[in-house]
């Protein structure tokens, strides 16, 4: 997107990235490379852990509902920054739903085919052996790997992974439960809530397309509305900023999906046909590397500087008069994560954004 629009421009496009202190989730260096070969007016801002912790009081106001995408923090960061030099901002979304680029698209079908013949039962105890190996080892076997076949984060994906096949009985099954975090409503919520909110997400996928089209299809449905273009307009609205995605031109969709599969997903790569258009703009040394997220350490901070807040919210006995949650199932995900052993970060994070919200509404 920033090779397009610059190829169009007269004079320097800006370009905006932040940055984070903890190792690993720190892109500047990556994005001041194609910044510089593109010659675009790019500008950095580093931020702290404790900045990025100050922006999620303010969450409930900006999302006005129980948003839980910690994304969301950085995503707020850097249109903020934006905004310091720009009132409009174009955005690279959607290029993975139209385009094949998210890993479960390639890992779902690749697994069901490899497991789809087990019992249950066998499949439940294939479950339990991953997580036979730590995340630390996982990770470890990812570190022997070409970097084209390596997996960001493997041991945290293995290990979802691992508890999902333990609830699967068919494809359908593998999709929603790599698109869901807490896999049975009815264990987490209370009776009183369960009632209501047991059958949301137990839609199939769409009927009479191939499997991964049928999740692309579901995603662009679903997630990418709902989570990624929710998520980037009530950030950037939050401080005034206009986002445009243009990928989501109908022209650009139309197209997109008049496309065989096989220029979308090639060679264990998604994007493929974007990727080839890019490489004659940017060295292919420069973009080259594991699919990640707009990844903060939301689960280390849980266990160190936003423990105390965590507690607060997730505390048994407010959780016990509320009445939404089951707080045994809650502080027992709390206080698995908290040993380290197992990182619950999405799932803890979507009971917090809900508790967050819930106590601002009771304020008002």
């Amino acid at each position: 997107m920033v090779a397009l629009m610059q190829q169009q421009a007269s004079s320097p496009v800006k370009s905006f990235t932040i940055g984070f202190e903890e190792a690993g989730f720190d892109e500047t260096p990556h994005a001041r490379e194609v910044a510089t070969h593109l010659g675009t007016e790019h500008h950095e801002l580093f931020v702290t852990s404790a900045e990025a912790q100050q922006v999620i009081p303010q969450l409930p106001h900006i999302y006005d509902e129980p948003f839980a995408d910690s994304s969301q923090i950085p995503t707020h960061l850097v249109c903020r920054a934006a905004r310091q030099h720009v009132t409009v901002a174009l955005s690279g979304d959607a290029g993975d739903e139209l385009f094949g680029g998210y890993n479960r698209y390639h890992w779902a079908p690749l697994v069901w085919q490899r497991v789809a013949w087990m019992p249950h039962p066998l499949r439940r105890l294939l479950g339990s052996l991953i997580r036979l190996l730590p995340v630390a080892g996982w990770d470890g076997v990812n570190s022997l790997l070409r970097s084209r076949q390596a997996v960001a984060q493997l041991g945290d994906k293995a290990h979802k992974l691992a508890v999902r096949l333990q609830h699967t009985a068919s494809l359908d099954d593998l999709y929603f439960a790599l698109v869901s975090e807490w896999l049975n409503p009815d264990r987490i919520l209370q009776s009183s809530s369960s009632k209501t909110m047991a059958a949301v997400g137990n839609d199939k996928l769409p009927v009479g397309l191939p499997p991964v089209e049928a999740m692309m299809l579901q995603d662009s449905l679903n997630y990418l509305p709902n989570d990624i273009l929710c998520k980037v307009d009530r950030a950037a609205m939050s401080v005034s900023l206009e986002t445009r995605i243009p990928f989501l031109d109908h022209r650009v969709a139309e197209t997109a999906w008049r496309l065989p599969l096989s220029m979308k997903m090639r060679d264990n790569t998604g994007k493929w046909m974007l990727r080839q258009l890019l490489y004659r703009k940017v060295p292919q040394e420069l973009i080259e590397r594991p699919k990640t997220g707009f990844a903060i350490p939301v689960g280390q901070w849980l266990r160190g500087p936003l423990r105390e807040w965590g507690e607060m919210l997730l505390n048994e006995t407010r959780l016990e008069q509320e009445g939404f949650f089951n707080p045994q199932v809650v502080r027992e995900t709390w206080q698995q994560h908290q040993g380290g052993r197992y990182d619950w970060t999405a799932r803890l994070w979507s009971l917090l954004m809900f508790q967050a919200w819930l106590e601002r509404e009771g304020r008002q």
